[in-house]
């Protein structure tokens, strides 16, 4: 994973643990995706706190100089994905995450928590 894969994906876990998020994983993709370098998935308990976590998200990373390209997902939230280039961030509440699996469809990836 490059230097700024590490920083986004270090700044999104935290400003999702200060959420109180869930099974908080940083997948590095290098190597097996031309997608991203890294996937950062974590899951919340109600579309509020998905919410929550997707907004102090893109503040703590706005600060530190990294705009998100695109986002898809804040109508709905059950499934946030904030897209930063290198770095997809993808939050779910527990049933979406649970359903669509992407740790099993990564399954080759190196897990971090």
């Amino acid at each position: 994973m490059n230097k700024e894969a590490m920083e986004i994906s270090s700044i999104a876990k935290e400003a999702l643990l200060d959420k109180k998020a869930e099974d908080v994983q940083i997948l590095d993709l290098t190597g097996i995706s031309n997608i991203a370098d890294c996937f950062v998935i974590a899951s919340g308990n109600n579309v509020n706190q998905v919410k929550a976590m997707a907004n102090n998200v893109e503040e703590q990373l706005y600060k530190k100089g990294y705009k998100t390209l695109h986002t898809e997902g804040f109508q709905s939230a059950t499934w946030i994905l904030l897209d930063y280039g290198t770095v997809l961030i993808h939050l779910f509440n527990k049933e979406e995450r649970e359903y669509y699996g992407l740790e099993r469809i990564w399954g080759d990836a190196k897990v971090s928590e």
